[in-house]
Order: C-alpha cells, then structure tokens, then sequence
C-alpha cells in the first residue's frame, strides 16, 4: 500500500486540533469541510469515514460513512450526504451525525479518513462491512483528526 501521496486537510480544524462546535450534533451538526489531494492513480472513488476511537464501547464509535465520492473531487463540504452516498453512522441515522462524547469524559479524537479505492462500493455497508469487504481494495488512506469535548 502506498501511504506517501494522498492526503486530507480541513480549514475546520483549528491549528490546536480542536473542531469547532458548530459540527457538534447538539449544536448545528454540519460536517466539516474536508480537502482531498495526491489521489493515487487507479482509484475507482473515494470512501471517507468519521470514527470516534475514544467512545466508551468496544470498537468505538462511527459518526459518519461516506460513499461514491469521485476520484477527482478535491473539496467535500457540509453538503456531502446529498451528494453522494451517506452510510449509517452510530446513532442509528444515515450521514454525518457530530460529535457527542460523554458529558465530562474528556476530549474525544475525531479521525476523518479517507480512502483510495481501487473498485467502486455497492451500498451504503456499516464501517465495519466496508472494512470487511473492502480492505482489500484499499491504494491508500490516511486521515486528519479533530478533537472535541463537552
């Protein structure tokens, strides 16, 4: 796996990490606006992925699975879940549901990933289908993270 060209930035994340709380689900819930570059040749689409690893549960938490997005698109904004395919996140919706950590837990890791894949996605699977089913197309991934806390 190639892990030295593609990248992911986004002007939502303060130079201190923090994300800001308008991407908060209590408060205006918009997912932030993320920068893709360096999308490694042969990538059928792209599949972007917001995972909490600090929850309080056994593998985390999904806050938003994203699919179909094309290989040359440099910019998802806050519109994304009607752009393109939205997943099922862990609240049990589909698209972005924000940052809720526990009240007093301390601040969560919010990691945005992408991926570089070499075939397209069928559906909208759960992270861990996607995983499952699609490691193996995997070119490359990495990923920005934002840190929030109530």
């Amino acid at each position: 796996m190639n892990i030295k060209d593609l990248r992911i930035t986004s002007p939502d994340i303060g130079a201190d990490g923090r994300l800001g709380d308008r991407h908060a689900l209590e408060q205006d819930n918009q997912p932030p606006t993320l920068r893709i570059s360096g999308v490694p040749e042969g990538t059928a689409e792209l599949a972007i992925v917001c995972h909490d690893p600090d929850a309080p549960v056994p593998w985390g938490f999904t806050h938003w699975t994203l699919y179909g997005v094309p290989a040359d698109v440099t910019e998802i904004g806050p519109d994304a879940d009607s752009r393109y395919r939205a997943g099922s996140n862990g609240f049990g919706k589909e698209g972005y549901g924000g940052p809720r950590p526990p009240e007093g837990h301390g601040p969560h890791r919010y990691y945005f990933w992408v991926y570089a894949l070499s075939r397209a996605v069928d559906g909208t699977p759960s992270l861990r289908q996607f995983l499952d089913s699609y490691g193996d197309a995997i070119i490359e991934q990495n990923r920005v993270v934002g840190i929030y806390e109530r």
